[in-house]
């Protein structure tokens, strides 16, 4: 409902860049990307294309994934008679939307989103300028902070949206989101209960709440809320096999892997997640099959294989994210030889990694059964 809500916010702006941005703070810290982006729009409306052209290519050369620059660089190339120049920005901008790993298809929409939110923040800053007193236009900007991965700015979104609709589950969960986000996660988990129990089978919160109490190592509670998830999710493999997998449950994951490796050969993790399933439950890989374009995977697999080393992964993984899934694998590939060196990678994902990475979880679960 809210993303069709959004969607008719959209329709009624007419075209998102066009509107003025005179009282909003790009990014919530004023990057200069950012704002020579809002300079660039505002002197496209007024018919300055050459100028925005050149603020454009500023702001893309500062930050080079600045997909929404780079879209409206095509717009102002093609409003100024260079459709074909315009037509290899749409391209970019859409290759760059498609970078980097997509959102965990268990969770929320809003955070299954990917790439640069910066236009929708404009235009609902400007919807805001005269519906101030309405809690959609809140709840609309606090979705697009919260895609964004700036969840302070979202929480005060979703908190405006409460006191305008004191009654709405939806931004109540969506508040939740962002507390676990921030790290406050008792916090969360008390916005997330309320949401529950007014609506036992919402799939998204329960996985919310679980996520929380997995950060707070309360294992049982969260893996009950998975459970609950799991059970709603029928004929959803992608969902199901994310969920199963933060349960460490293989057996249940593992249909649902083999239906996504077959029906989605754009995301190279359902391979490795595959690939996860099949030795945790002891048993033979699948063929290896390469990955295009992506050879962080291909790493990953490669050490499933026992054709990479840690030293060789750990050496590629240049994230905090991709550490952790380093470290994840390491114990799924030490744990048939070495129980003890698999626990200890698994606690280091634990120390370090986010809880709402599907590793992290996996680990927690790993861990407690080993204990048992």
């Amino acid at each position: 409902m809210l993303l069709r809500l959004s969607g008719s916010l959209r329709e009624a702006l007419g075209t998102r860049r066009r509107q003025p941005v005179d009282e909003w703070v790009a990014g919530g810290n004023g990057s200069e990307a950012e704002h020579l982006f809002l300079r660039a729009t505002t002197l496209f409306r007024t018919g300055d294309g050459e100028t925005a052209i050149r603020l454009l290519r500023q702001a893309i050369a500062i930050a080079p994934a600045f997909s929404d620059a780079i879209e409206a660089e095509g717009e102002a190339l093609d409003m100024g008679g260079d459709p074909a120049a315009a037509a290899a920005r749409y391209d970019e901008a859409r290759r760059l939307r498609q970078v980097g790993r997509p959102g965990a298809p268990d969770r929320h929409f809003v955070l299954r989103q990917q790439g640069s939110h910066t236009a929708e923040i404009v235009a609902y800053t400007r919807v805001l300028k005269s519906l101030k007193k309405f809690a959609l236009p809140h709840l609309a900007r606090g979705n697009a902070y919260l895609a964004d991965r700036q969840p302070e700015l979202a929480l005060a979104d979703y908190d405006r949206a409460l006191k305008l609709h004191p009654n709405s589950l939806d931004a109540l969960a969506l508040k939740g989101e962002a507390l676990s986000a921030l790290g406050q996660h008792a916090a969360a988990i008390e916005a997330l209960d309320r949401v529950i129990a007014a609506r036992p089978k919402d799939a998204e919160a329960l996985n919310a709440r679980g996520i929380a109490h997995m950060a707070l190592g309360h294992v049982d509670q969260a893996n009950g809320d998975w459970r609950q998830q799991l059970g709603l999710l029928a004929g959803r493999p992608a969902a199901s096999a994310y969920v199963a997998l933060r349960l460490a449950d293989y057996a249940v994951a593992l249909p649902h892997l083999e239906a996504m490796v077959r029906n989605d050969r754009r995301d190279p993790y359902w391979a490795l997640y595959l690939g996860t399933a099949l030795l945790r439950l002891e048993r033979p890989l699948s063929d290896r099959e390469t990955v295009d374009g992506d050879s962080w995977v291909s790493s990953l697999l490669a050490l499933q294989a026992g054709k990479a080393s840690e030293s060789e992964v750990m050496a590629r993984a240049d994230t905090a994210a991709r550490r952790a899934e380093a470290l994840f694998q390491l114990g799924v590939a030490a744990h048939a030889r070495d129980r003890s060196a698999a626990r200890s990678y698994w606690q280091q994902v634990v120390a370090t990694g986010l809880p709402t990475l599907v590793e992290y979880a996996a680990a927690r679960n790993e861990l407690a059964r080993s204990a048992s």
